[in-house]
């Protein structure tokens, strides 16, 4: 998967969105990650949104298709096997706390949230609560900079691929 694309959303990917999502998009800064049919499968989301709630979820999925594959993987207890990893493997710990790191350095050039100081995403740096934030910061900031979110990336497949670019988009199904 290519990494970042950080293009400012067109009001034609703020409609994919809203309809990947079901409801409009909050808080959009960019579009961190695009599907190789070209839309919008994570958004870069602004830590403060527009009606002033702090919002930590900084990479947000919105491809259907990635969603429901981390739901399966976490029905499966991916999210629990993780968080024992990281429990008894020092350096897993050590690169999902960088993960975390990393996590808050680029919330941190979107603006400064001083009530999610410290507050990353996805249960980072000590558990594992959420697959799709780590997928969605894996796709956004490109392999090897969230170990846990590149094996739920891994475990996902090509999700992309049956049948994306045939998909209406005006109907919101990717």
């Amino acid at each position: 998967m290519e990494p970042a694309v950080n293009t400012q959303p067109t009001p034609e990917d703020l409609a994919i969105i809203e309809a990947q999502l079901g409801r409009p998009p909050r808080g959009v800064a960019a579009v961190a990650w695009r599907c190789p049919c070209g839309r919008p499968g994570v958004v870069k989301t602004r830590p403060r949104l527009d009606n002033g709630t702090p919002f930590p979820t900084t990479y947000y999925l919105t491809c259907r298709r990635a969603i429901m594959g981390c739901s399966r993987l976490e029905a499966r207890g991916v999210m629990a096997e993780m968080t024992q990893r990281i429990s008894e493997d020092e350096e897993l710990a050590s690169r999902h706390r960088e993960a975390h790191e990393a996590y808050l350095a680029d919330r941190a050039e979107l603006g400064d949230v001083p009530e999610i100081d410290g507050v990353s995403a996805g249960g980072m740096p000590t558990r594992v609560k959420c697959l799709h934030v780590l997928v969605a910061h894996s796709l956004a900031a490109g392999p090897g900079v969230n170990p846990l979110g590149d094996e739920a990336v891994e475990a996902l497949g090509e999700f992309w691929k049956h049948p994306c670019e045939l998909d209406d988009p005006a109907e919101g199904t990717p």
